[in-house]
């Protein structure tokens, strides 16, 4: 299912939302087909008490791997890698939820790494390392994981131009701009630095 639109912020939009590749089924799809084809080689080759046996166990191995299935099933479903304008969001659970946000801003660096079977997979990780205090976040089994990296550097200058953009009805009110940027300065969603590259473009403009 997608991201609940209910839980963005106002004036956020998605850009990205995502569901771990196919390959997370990969462990349950497996054991089910080896359940069925052990299933069906009992049927050929065993007779008598060994083949009601063995039926048994081929049967509970199906039906075990079968329950794995779905429960993968509503795993991948419920669990959502998203790229907004504003943050990246990891989120899963089916029923108890947990999941992490990490501002564009606070993002340092975005790394991918793709072994030689996941690049012909089209699958990889993200290593995210922001200034939060979580440092370092690594994201499994996501599609394209290079295409990924690319749209959330792209969606950090976006946001970084709109944070920084001051209106141009309001640019003749610079003591007014002085403030807003004192506020920002003092929430701590800008830097010092970041401050007096403002301050000096209100000044000079």
């Amino acid at each position: 299912m997608p991201y609940p639109r209910k839980l963005l912020n106002d004036y956020e939009t998605v850009a990205l939302d995502l569901h771990p590749h196919w390959w997370f089924f990969s462990k349950a799809v497996m054991l089910l087909v080896a359940s069925i084809v052990f299933g069906i080689v009992t049927r050929v080759y065993l007779d008598g008490r060994d083949e009601e046996v063995v039926s048994y166990i081929a049967i509970g191995l199906i039906v075990f791997s079968a329950l794995w299935l779905a429960s993968r099933y509503a795993k991948w479903a419920n669990t959502n890698f998203v790229i907004t304008s504003d943050r990246i969001i990891f989120r899963s659970g089916v029923v108890a939820k947990s999941g992490i946000e990490i501002p564009l801003e606070r993002v340092n660096n975005v790394l991918f790494s793709q072994s030689l079977f996941e690049r012909l997979l089209g699958a990889g990780d993200l290593l995210i390392e922001s200034g939060g205090e979580a440092g370092q976040q690594r994201f499994s089994d996501i599609r394209r994981p290079g295409r990924v990296q690319n749209l959330i550097h792209a969606q950090m200058e976006v946001n970084e131009s709109r944070r920084f953009q001051v209106p141009a009805a309001t640019m003749t009110d610079v003591p007014t701009q002085l403030e807003k940027l004192e506020g920002l300065l003092e929430r701590g969603t800008l830097t010092p630095e970041e401050f007096e590259t403002q301050k000096r473009r209100l000044l000079d403009g």
